[in-house]
């Protein structure tokens, strides 16, 4: 009998997590609506960034699925728009973040020596700095008096990805921090001692041997820090400091609908209530993959 592969493997620990299963469900089709938003839209006959006040507070109905809010804008699309912005910023971030720490893990963790010690201060720096006094300064930093023209400062995409890079410059310790733990663990096993016995550079033995080697470690950490990352976007936003309207986005929809939960608690239920399903779907796929790449689980 023929052994199963690596990736047949992990298919079949992962399915055996029940939540994790459940949660990467969930999270696709999240994903696809948010990303076909325009579309729906579009077959729908509505924009979601039209105003009617005339039909502010509406009840959901067969035109607006689950109402509308306090400017008569369609609810359902603009959680869906909302959803782009959140997911967009948490794997984007979390993408950036698992590269910017598994350079600086790889390098300390390999090179060692003085390098290692400036590299693991400098994360031991950021660590401790207060997470949201942080975001809230870096946040508040006028692009425009650091050379950023007027017209891309204020525009939705350049808000956006600074956003994602705002998030990226405080998530990525973590992910340094486990890099550099399994690249000295990797650093002593007979297939690096073998790319230096053959002259291999160490650059090319750092980014093709050993951090390949740490990419199961690596991915686990990615995946649970989207949801930390989607939850620094929300607050940033409910603080004014993210995505600004008209542009959508789970966090600002929470500021607009905090002076009404009285009158239409409805408002601040959906995008609360997605900002939670998110995240913790993230955690259960981040718990899923770390017990399938665990190869002891193998033997339970």
């Amino acid at each position: 009998m023929t052994a199963a592969s690596p990736a047949r493997r992990l298919r079949d620990q992962f399915r055996r997590h029940r939540l994790a299963r459940v949660s990467l469900a969930f999270l696709a089709v999240l994903l696809a609506l948010s990303l076909a938003a325009p579309l729906i839209a579009a077959a729908r006959g509505i924009d979601p960034s039209a105003t009617d006040l005339f039909r502010r507070f509406e009840p959901p109905s067969l035109q607006h699925w689950l109402g509308t809010d306090d400017l008569g804008r369609d609810l359902f699309q603009r959680l869906l728009d909302g959803g782009r912005v959140s997911l967009l910023v948490g794997l984007c971030g979390a993408t950036l973040s698992a590269i910017v720490g598994a350079a600086v893990g790889v390098v300390a963790g390999y090179l060692g020596g003085r390098l290692d010690a400036f590299l693991m201060r400098l994360t031991d720096g950021v660590i401790s700095l207060p997470l949201l006094p942080l975001l809230i300064v870096l946040a508040a930093i006028d692009p425009r008096k650091l050379g950023v023209p007027a017209e891309i400062a204020q525009s939705e995409t350049f808000s956006l990805y600074r956003i994602v890079v705002i998030v990226a410059l405080t998530g990525w310790t973590t992910v340094a921090r486990l890099v550099r733990a399994e690249t000295l663990s990797l650093k002593a096993r007979d297939f690096t001692r073998a790319a230096v016995a053959l002259g291999a550079r160490p650059a090319r033995i750092m980014f093709r041997h050993v951090l390949p080697n740490a990419a199961g470690s690596l991915v686990v950490a990615t995946t649970m820090s989207v949801g930390t990352l989607i939850l620094f976007e929300s607050t940033l936003s409910f603080l004014g400091l993210g995505t600004q309207p008209p542009a959508a986005s789970w966090g600002n929809m929470l500021t607009g609908a905090q002076e009404l939960l009285q009158e239409a608690p409805v408002l601040a239920l959906w995008p609360g209530l997605l900002i939670f399903l998110t995240v913790m779907a993230f955690n259960f796929v981040g718990d899923g993959l770390q017990d399938a790449l665990d190869p002891r689980s193998e033997r339970r």
